[in-house]
């Protein structure tokens, strides 16, 4: 049987994803609702509460994970899809 869940840190955990996902702040769930890749609420999390701290505002938090996010994938888009993939340069020149 084949996952849709093809990132190489997408791993299986013994929490309750769904439960830890309703527990996040409404924006945060938002924002992670359009997300590119599958994000624990752990991670996502922490990434969403040291931006709030810095900043203080929502918005600037959400910027912060979409660059988190880019660069991510920009990093690991030729392992998951293959080097041939025709976005696979354009993330790699972003970087």
């Amino acid at each position: 049987m084949s996952s849709n869940l093809t990132s190489p840190r997408a791993r299986w955990r013994a929490t309750n994803p769904m439960s830890a996902y309703d527990r996040l702040p409404p924006d945060l769930r938002t924002w992670l609702a359009g997300a590119a890749l599958p994000w624990s609420a752990a991670s996502v999390l922490r990434i969403w509460q040291k931006a709030l701290k810095e900043t203080g505002c929502t918005k600037a938090a959400c910027e912060r994970l979409a660059r988190a996010e880019q660069k991510t994938l920009a990093r690991e888009a030729a392992r998951v899809w293959g080097s041939c993939y025709p976005d696979v340069q354009a993330l790699a020149k972003r970087r």
